[in-house]
């Protein structure tokens, strides 16, 4: 056998050919060939009897192919790791001619290799991202109270829609039943034309226009009519809202009852700890919303800020040939920057857990998973018995779906270090701002 690697001009990519002789695969064919003669059951022949001459007639073929793909894929993978070659993907065969396993005695074989060059990542506080300081303005605090209110109070269904109700139903611009949708419409925040909307019943009609209705305000319009922000911007002209249901919300009283279903039996137990439970709350879920942000432009940053070369037409081949009837060449052509990101954030992410040794124990993980069981019950402390249970539950969670749990756990684990150890990449510049104004960043 004789394998040789040839780099195209641009290193990037290369041809594997693999070279075999008669030798390299004769003996096993023939062993195997023997074995068979005697587990074959062939009417004419008692068991164990069966010549070798007439197997070899009947499955040679089959059993040679069968053996030379096994010896290539071994000897392939074998090459790769032993000459310790980065690849993107996986090797792709290339067809050159014909085979005739018949005649042939020798055979060459080739593999089309993508290239991972090596590279560098930017020096430390080389590169600049935004930490959103998330102050909470009135306007927040009210649409929460106004959410706690709606989720805890009563709820009915009356005939007739009055100022502060909700109308349940279908939307569509004109007469376009292509653009209609569910929707669930509050007149509270209508600023022109609110009228329009007291008084309907199930199987009203309104026509109104969406943008005017809303002052132009994207973001509402995005949240009501269940667009992005760049399409509710642009919205024109009329809308048709078909009513289907109001909903209507008595609101939750303040007292000790409402305490405890939002935050639990006795954590707070006056309307002073109670607010400013709210506004921590509100301030806590900013704060990780804001630290998201930061993340996601570290991400951002470091893919732009590190000059990794792909092998690029080699990438998109590849693509195509593992989302074999998923992504068409059209389909890849598209997207391919979003492709070629993710590719280049999983080459440095990689990178960082080499070099930095990173790791993820067993421990941390069934710890992680307990955390979240205990939050999704609300236990903020748990009892040595309970903590028991907890593991238990955690343990089971962990073996599900053939072990994939365990693996989602690992690797958000393990992206969470890699984050937290390119955190030394990035100078982060505080940028205070409302919630109001942050949220209208954030949305679509």
């Amino acid at each position: 056998m004789n394998i040789t690697l040839d780099k195209n001009d641009d290193q990037l990519s290369a041809i594997l050919t693999v070279h075999l002789t008669e030798a390299d695969y004769a003996a096993t064919v023939e062993n195997k060939l023997k074995d068979y003669s005697k587990k074959a059951q062939i009417k004419g022949f008692r068991p164990g009897k069966v010549p070798v001459a007439l197997v070899r007639k009947m499955y040679g073929k089959g059993i040679l192919v069968e053996e030379i793909n096994g010896l290539l894929g071994k000897s392939v993978d074998g090459y790769i790791k032993d000459n310790n070659i980065k690849i993107l993907g996986e090797p792709l065969p290339v067809q050159v001619k014909d085979i005739d396993f018949d005649t042939e005695k020798e055979f060459d074989f080739q593999f089309e290799l993508g290239l991972l060059p090596d590279f560098e990542l930017p020096a430390d506080q080389s590169l600049n991202v935004d930490r959103h300081q998330v102050s909470i303005d009135d306007n927040t605090l009210t649409e929460t109270y106004d959410q706690i209110h709606r989720q805890f109070g009563e709820s009915t269904n009356p005939e007739v829609s009055e100022a502060g109700d909700f109308i349940y139903g279908k939307l569509k611009k004109g007469d376009d039943e292509a653009t209609e949708r569910p929707v669930l419409f509050p007149i509270s925040k209508v600023k022109n034309g609110a009228e329009k909307f007291v008084g309907v019943k199930s199987g009203d009609a309104v026509t109104f226009d969406l943008s005017d209705a809303f002052a132009g305000d994207a973001s509402v319009i995005a949240s009501v009519a269940g667009l992005s922000k760049e399409e509710a911007g642009n919205v024109s002209g009329d809308y048709t809202l078909t009513v289907e249901k109001i909903n209507r919300t008595t609101k939750a009283e303040l007292n000790q009852e409402l305490f405890d279903k939002v935050f639990g039996k006795d954590i707070v137990t006056s309307q002073e700890e109670f607010d400013s439970k709210v506004r921590e709350t509100i301030q806590e879920n900013y704060d990780r919303e804001a630290e998201g942000f930061v993340n996601r432009q570290l991400i951002d940053k470091m893919v732009e800020g590190t000059t990794i070369q792909i092998p690029k037409e080699f990438f998109k081949k590849w693509l195509l040939r593992a989302n074999e009837g998923k992504l068409t060449a059209e389909q890849i052509e598209e997207h391919y920057n979003d492709y070629e990101k993710e590719l280049k954030w999983s080459m440095i992410r990689n990178k960082v857990v080499e070099e930095q040794g990173l790791k993820v124990s067993n421990d941390e993980i069934v710890e992680r998973t307990m955390q979240k069981i205990m939050g999704q019950f609300n236990l903020p402390e748990i009892s040595a018995e309970l903590e028991e249970s907890v593991r238990g539950f955690a343990d089971n969670f962990l073996r599900q779906e053939n072990g994939k749990n365990y693996v989602n756990e690992y690797e958000a684990i393990l992206a969470e270090k890699v984050i937290e150890n390119l955190r030394g990449k990035v100078v982060v510049k505080d940028n205070p701002i409302s919630a109001e104004d942050f949220r209208t960043q954030n949305a679509g």
